[in-house]
């Protein structure tokens, strides 16, 4: 055994000791909000609705900023890392800075679907849309989860929809729901994650929610450790090593602060994407969008935003982890199944 080898399998070692006693992963770099999610920014909230039918793995999932969007829209940034994707939104997102709508996740095919429900669903509530008044921007974005999922079942309607706008809450569950139930990241379950970061010194928090879908196995790293190739020795059939398939970041912050410094605070994202072994590949569409929940206030100087740069990334890496330690394992399409993370640790920790 080399020097090298030898450093990463006592890294290894270390990493299952830590997770074996505390059944968690150490490393976070600065302090979570009070329940460590995308909801300690006062006034966000997420719902769900999920299918979980046969080849039909999928779902949708809706994250409802505070206050009324359409007449007061919120600064709102995007960055993307990755263009391979198919969102909706974007383009006037990007040139107005700002959000006038819920954020709704799901499936590559179900884009047109959720679209409509939104555009469906905002003219009941506000009548002039389209009539007199300027139409409505709805923003949805997709990952394709085609290998759990009958992508071609077209199975999301906009009941479901409705369902995820209609029962969301501050209490949401993670792992392999809503948009996440059909979702595969480093060739084991991914779906939904989320993480947040509290910044003293700024008196501001910022949360994360991640739809995880994308990265190799070989590549996973763990609180700086690599797993994936001893992991691999524990499948029966490894996955492909293609990092392909999409993630979007969901970033929201309590403080003051422009679409310009927000577009800055996604591009952070990638940071944290690159920690837990993403060099966002060809075949992903990697897509951050950050919107504050502030209208008003003085924004911050720019050489005051480096604990958001930080929390961002932090954040981002942390809610990819807890994507895949809260995921259970699913089978779907043509019979084709992922397994979750943890109980291969604990395999792994056994040994």
């Amino acid at each position: 055994m080399t020097d090298s080898q030898a450093f990463e399998q006592q890294s290894l070692d270390n990493l299952l000791s830590y997770w074996r006693r505390h059944r968690r992963l150490p490393g976070a770099r600065y302090p979570a909000g009070p329940t460590d999610t995308l909801c300690d920014v006062p006034g966000v909230s997420v719902g769900h609705h999920t299918l979980a039918e046969g080849e039909s793995q999928t779902g949708v999932t809706a994250i409802v900023p505070p206050g009324d969007l359409f007449n007061q829209p919120l600064p709102c940034g995007s960055a993307v890392l990755n263009g391979f994707a198919k969102p909706l939104g974007l383009v006037q997102l990007n040139e107005l800075g700002v959000l006038q709508t819920p954020i709704l996740l799901s499936n590559t095919f179900a884009v047109g679907t959720l679209f409509n429900a939104m555009v469906r669903r905002s003219c009941l509530r506000y009548p002039q849309i389209g009539r007199g008044s300027a139409t409505i921007n709805p923003l949805v974005l997709e990952c394709n989860d085609g290998y759990l999922n009958d992508i071609q079942a077209m199975a999301v309607r906009e009941e479901h929809v409705f369902s995820a706008l209609d029962n969301h809450s501050t209490r949401f569950a993670r792992g392999s729901v809503g948009a996440g139930r059909g979702m595969s990241s480093f060739g084991l379950k991914g779906g939904i994650g989320t993480a947040s970061r509290y910044c003293p010194g700024l008196g501001t928090t910022l949360g994360v929610l991640v739809l995880a879908n994308f990265g190799t196995l070989d590549s996973l790293t763990l609180s700086g450790v690599r797993v994936g190739q001893a992991l691999g020795k524990l499948l029966a059939d490894p996955p492909p090593q293609v990092d392909a398939g999409s993630v979007i970041i969901i970033i929201a912050c309590d403080r003051a602060l422009d679409s310009r410094q927000l577009n800055r605070i996604a591009r952070r994202a990638g940071a944290g994407l690159g920690r837990v072994g993403s060099h966002w590949g060809h075949g992903s569409g990697d897509i951050a969008l950050a919107f504050s929940t502030r209208l008003l206030g003085a924004t911050l100087p720019d050489e005051r935003l480096e604990p958001l740069f930080a929390a961002a990334a932090d954040a981002t890496e942390y809610a990819v982890l807890d994507a895949l330690l809260s995921a259970e394992g699913v089978s779907g399409f043509q019979q084709h199944d992922r397994m979750a993370l943890g109980p291969l640790l604990d395999r792994l920790a056994a040994n």
